[in-house]
């Protein structure tokens, strides 16, 4: 049994900073009364601009009693009514699709009521000495403020407060409703919108409140976490993994990651989404959590080099995640839109062509990948449809291909194939950032954890499968299509993937000595899929060494340029295999 040194908790150290961050209310009180003293005015005014999903009241509460203003001011006072904030999202929210609607193109002024709007602002002219302290989304909306701070949160910890039931959606008041609601309109339209909203916010606020632990709050300095920002866009880093157990999940994260031996599974690890991941910002002993995407609206063009932000803009591109089926049960079978359905369907500029790396694999591990040969798709849909309403199984053996899978395997999935992974694999998914786009056609005749049925959505599933994806095809462009490209002293470079048709090359380096590497000004993402541990250097000095371990996936920024990577510590002396992802030009 190896020894887990998976890192759950990485973080970017920012340089010279011990002092920028403070911790608790009653420290944060303090620091944000020196700041008001500091502009001797006779009135200030302090804006609190909330994501989503912050606890505006707990915030509000802690620091009224602490900054002891003339007026406390809710933003949320200035929203419409709920019927009119419904009215104005239900374009956008596809009916009764428990999971799919279409991206939102509003903005946070339209949730709010004008005419509200400036009652409250008036309340505020009417003070005349002292605090007015204004909390929660739009809060910058009202007037302009002497002191901005933004409070954030990162969304996987939006979605577990969604699961307690302790928050609703922006305007609305639905707390006690199922998450997937919850989740479909945050991901159509509150993130969206506060997305926009916030970008500007970035640069300007004086103060960052992390509230990701409430009774545990931190403050730090805005200049000191922007420098945190340009730091973290200039060197190697990972952001902090999450983990989820699911109805197929396994038990090989739970040795490997060191997880939580009494938990039932766990199926899913975003080691690397940064629409969904943190960023931990290390100002001395403290460290300060932020959604990582955040990383990409400040330092986008550092981040993933002038071609890729031209083509993707203020979108993280390449998702690294893991599927443990390791004792576990097979994914559902499943299939992803077409670039072109997507796009009209659902508003998305690219879809989610994907792959399977195997990173271990059990003796009877397989993977189901495209059509069996001389399918009718008639048959075949009819088949979904009886099993959907539960008159038979799928006869999935009739239908599609399952090869047997073995650790270092690459399977290529471009959208429109059918596929899913089976038990007993250990699966680092690669693949474009739409993630929740995936057409669930049959599960197995299982329930969900929450003891209900998970969404099967067979017209859409139906609607994108490409029914040339045979056998022949299959095994010929989507199995282990892996060709050598180069070799040196100790190390030899492989290109695995991804399909012609999909904007991911991925490249494999197995090596014992050190290998050079060079963004070529573009974003690399790579995974230790071999090897105990290793160091990625630059050549030049340009940042600190950073050591990685088996199965951590991390970021060399597009500005980084050439870099190295050998094995280091217990990595020394064994072969070690780094898989590399980047976008073709």
């Amino acid at each position: 049994m190896r020894k887990p040194n998976y890192d759950k908790h990485p973080f970017v150290a920012v340089p010279d900073s011990e002092q920028s961050c403070v911790e608790g209310w009653e420290a944060i009180g303090g620091r944000l009364r020196e700041a008001i003293l500091l502009r001797g005015n006779r009135k200030t005014v302090m804006a609190v601009e909330c994501y989503p999903g912050v606890d505006e009241t707990t915030v509000a509460r802690s620091l009224a009693a602490r900054l002891q203003p003339a007026l406390l001011v809710s933003s949320a006072d200035g929203l419409l009514p709920e019927v009119e904030i419904n009215r104005i999202c239900e374009p956008f929210l596809g009916g009764d699709d428990p999971v799919f609607g279409f991206l939102s193109s509003l903005t946070l002024p339209q949730f709010f009521d004008p005419a509200a709007l400036q009652v409250l602002r008036e309340s505020s002219d009417a003070i005349n000495e002292g605090l007015v302290l204004i909390v929660g989304v739009g809060a910058t909306l009202l007037c302009d403020s002497d002191i901005l701070v933004y409070a954030d949160l990162a969304r996987w910890e939006i979605q577990q407060r969604q699961r307690r039931k302790e928050i609703s959606n922006l305007g609305v008041n639905h707390f006690d409703s199922h998450h997937a609601g919850k989740y479909k309109r945050a991901y159509f339209i509150d993130w969206r919108v506060a997305d926009r909203w916030k970008k500007p916010l970035l640069g300007k606020a004086e103060f960052f409140l992390d509230t990701h632990q409430i009774d545990h709050a931190k403050l730090a300095d805005g200049d000191s976490v922007r420098l945190g920002l340009v730091t973290a866009a200039r060197r190697p880093f990972r952001v902090v993994p999450l983990f989820d157990p699911g109805v197929w999940g396994g038990q090989w994260m739970k040795e490997v990651c060191d997880l939580d031996r009494t938990e039932v599974n766990y199926a899913w690890c975003f080691d690397c989404v940064p629409e969904e991941n943190s960023l931990l910002l290390g100002f001395g002993k403290h460290r300060f959590e932020l959604p990582s995407i955040d990383l990409v609206f400040d330092q986008g063009r550092a981040l993933l080099g002038q071609t890729v932000q031209s083509r993707f803009g203020d979108e993280f591109p390449i998702r690294f995640d893991f599927l443990d089926t390791m004792g576990g049960g097979n994914l559902s079978f499943q299939v992803h839109p077409r670039k072109e359905y997507i796009r009209e369907k659902f508003g998305m500029p690219y879809t989610q062509d994907e792959s399977y790396y195997l990173l271990d694999a059990g003796r009877d591990a397989k993977v189901y990948l495209g059509l069996k040969d001389g399918v009718d798709p008639e048959s075949m849909l009819t088949d979904l449809k009886r099993a959907q309403e539960g008159e038979i199984p799928f006869p999935d053996e009739r239908y599609v291909n399952r090869f047997p899978a073995k650790k270092h395997d690459h399977f290529l999935i471009p959208s429109g194939t059918v596929h899913c992974s089976g038990s007993e694999s250990m699966v680092l998914e690669i693949s474009a950032t739409p993630y929740i786009f995936t057409f669930k056609m049959w599960d197995w005749n299982r329930l969900g954890l929450d003891g209900k049925a998970r969404p099967i959505h067979l017209e859409h599933g139906a609607s994108n499968i490409d029914w040339s994806r045979n056998t022949e095809w299959t095994k010929k462009n989507l199995v282990n299509r892996v060709e050598t490209l180069g070799c040196g002293e100790g190390w030899r470079e492989e290109r695995t993937g991804l399909h012609e048709s999909d904007f991911i090359e991925t490249r494999r380096h197995w090596f014992t000595k050190t290998v050079a590497h060079d963004t070529q000004g573009t974003l690399n993402v790579l995974n230790l899929v071999e090897g105990e541990e290793a160091i990625v250097e630059s050549p030049t000095g340009t940042f600190d060494p950073f050591v990685v371990h088996y199965a951590e996936s991390f970021v060399v920024p597009a500005s980084v340029g050439p870099y190295t990577i050998r094995p280091h510590g217990k990595g020394i002396g064994h072969e070690c295999a780094t898989l590399k992802a980047y976008v073709r030009e």
